[in-house]
């Protein structure tokens, strides 16, 4: 949200806040499955600290643009780079970690249901504060703040038990992890996965630009997206109570169902609450479908390669969060905030068709053996 408004707030062109958002996703792009497979050697520990600290190493890039204004768009650039990196390794180490604590597919779904709620409140607070910050403070006190924030995550960390990772089969290191595409099951998950993936992109790049063009202030922008992250955490409070209940591919598709419905209906509001409304349906939705695609996953790959598995997962979001705000920018220039909207509706209802062959009772059977 930051990077976005502080390149539109200092003049900068609409055209150049595609590009810095999609830098995002670029170092993921190369680096995912160094990290998986670096988490599969090491466990928990040594991957986090280095998450840590390229991520404070993108917040200070951050706050460096707001004091070399002739280089702001490069550091910012570069934050983005940075950031994209720091999390992506951080993320895929432990959702790795959560995946191998859980003995069965029901314990799966709580454990990573329990685990979403912790981004989904940090994208609360993220947009919460960055917001008035931004209005009454300021670009550089935002920045310096988010800079912060990664030093509590290396904090919490050290509570965590070492883990002793288990040995590896020998043949396993010899097979690329290209090979865990030859499961279907994969392919059509890794699609699903997309659809939403790009839903979240589309909303988060799309938000702040709407905002922008109604004078929404930064609070308020803010706001929306903050009302967007607290149904992801109340939806993710509630399913480990639902798990039990609650088949993958029923749960995906209907998810799907109600994103295009929201997307449908965004374009035509036109107030902070209508917008609200909007985020929170498309929350609820997408809230639920990231733990029932990493519990998939789980089921789908075997243990000695989960780190590969996600990695995977994460080079086909990055791929599209790095390809996507370029086409949303060019879409939003040629068709409008809302035309890009309806075009998502559009793709995520026809790939309720692809959810369809995610078979909850047939998992087991087309894991890899190996």
């Amino acid at each position: 949200m930051a990077v976005p408004l502080q390149i539109l707030g200092s003049g900068g062109a609409q055209a150049g806040v595609g590009p810095a958002i999609a830098l995002f996703a670029v170092a993921p792009i190369a680096l995912a499955l160094p990290a998986g497979r670096l988490a599969d050697r090491h466990g928990y520990h040594l991957p986090v600290r280095w998450a840590v600290a390229i991520s404070c190493a993108g917040g200070i890039c951050a706050v460096l643009s707001t004091v070399f204004s002739s280089l702001q768009y490069g550091f910012l650039c570069l934050a983005a780079l940075l950031s994209g990196a720091a999390c992506n390794l951080g993320l895929t180490t432990i959702q790795r970690s959560a995946g191998r604590s859980a003995h069965d597919a029901t314990e799966l779904k709580r454990v990573f249901s329990w685990l979403g709620i912790a981004p989904s409140i940090s994208n609360v607070l993220g947009p919460a504060c960055t917001g008035p910050l931004l209005d009454h403070a300021g670009p550089r006190a935002a920045f310096g703040m988010l800079t912060l924030l990664p030093l509590l995550s290396l904090w919490v960390a050290r509570l965590v038990p070492h883990e002793v990772p288990a040995p590896r089969p020998a043949v396993a290191e010899k097979r690329p992890a290209w090979d865990l595409l030859s499961t279907p099951m994969l392919r059509r998950l890794l699609a699903v996965n997309w659809f939403m993936s790009a839903s979240w992109d589309v909303h988060s790049f799309v938000v702040p630009v709407l905002g922008h063009q109604r004078g929404l202030s930064a609070s308020a922008i803010g706001s929306v997206l903050g009302v967007f992250a607290l149904a992801v955490t109340g939806v993710r409070l509630l399913l480990p109570v639902l798990a039990h209940r609650l088949g993958e591919s029923e749960t995906l598709r209907g998810a799907m169902l109600l994103v295009a419905a929201a997307f449908l209906v965004y374009p035509f509001a036109g107030s902070v609450w209508s917008m609200g409304a909007c985020a929170a349906c498309l929350g609820l939705a997408l809230g639920c479908s990231q733990p029932m695609i990493m519990t998939t996953l789980h089921q789908i790959t075997p243990s000695a390669r989960h780190g590969e598995a996600i990695a995977l997962r994460s080079m086909a979001i990055n791929c599209s969060s790095a390809l996507m705000p370029l086409a949303f920018g060019a879409g939003s220039a040629v068709l409008g905030a809302g035309g890009v909207f309806w075009l998502m509706a559009i793709l995520v209802g026809g790939g309720t068709m692809v959810a369809r062959e995610l078979h909850s009772s047939d998992l087991a059977s087309h894991a890899p053996k190996v």
